[in-house]
């Protein structure tokens, strides 16, 4: 027998209710401000965020990236949330290439150098993965790294999503094209 598959949230459904604010195991998972540019300016200031994420950000790039995120919630195409700890903003987590038709998305973040080491990215992901599949009804969330990009492939392997293969010259960073791993997580796993 065939198992149930959760309902995928109709079109529409999040264009029309606020992105929700999330617990995570000591963290808040909220939507972005404009309030929190600062930290997004110090995020891309550091170098192994701007390594895997190929960018910088100033100050007036930091308030249009976050004016937009709501946009990408309207248009249900991707997310963004600040990772906070006390109210202060330790990281970012993501919905990139969200697809409600297909059921599926990619899940990315970095976490500020201040907060590594204490399972930020790991409890963040797990608290994003329950909601994408219970309250949004995703069936696959994947997750894409270099394979050089030791960090992430243990945070995917903390948050229970399982390695899949390498996809070959998939990413351009900085220093070319990198191989990325592909870590998946299923509704039922």
């Amino acid at each position: 027998m065939a198992a149930l598959l959760p309902p995928v949230v109709p079109a529409g459904f999040l264009a029309s209710t606020p992105q929700p604010t999330l617990a995570a195991d000591g963290l808040t998972l909220r939507p972005w401000r404009a309030g929190d540019a600062p930290y997004l300016v110090e995020a891309y200031e550091d170098e192994t965020i701007r390594r895997w994420h190929v960018r910088s950000m100033s100050d007036p790039e930091a308030h249009a990236w976050i004016n937009g995120r709501a946009a990408r919630w309207a248009a249900e195409t991707g997310a963004d949330w600040a990772v906070t700890e006390h109210g202060v903003p330790v990281g970012r987590l993501g919905l990139k290439q969200l697809d409600l038709v297909d059921g599926a998305a990619e899940v990315a973040y970095w976490v500020l150098p201040a907060a590594r080491g204490r399972a930020v990215a790991p409890r963040a992901v797990a608290a994003l993965t329950r909601w994408c599949f219970t309250d949004l009804g995703l069936h696959r969330l994947e997750i894409l790294h270099s394979t050089a990009n030791e960090a992430s492939c243990r945070v995917a392997a903390k948050a229970g999503f399982a390695y899949e293969g390498t996809k070959r010259q998939e990413g351009l960073h900085a220093d070319g094209w990198h191989d990325m791993h592909l870590h998946a997580r299923l509704h039922d796993d």
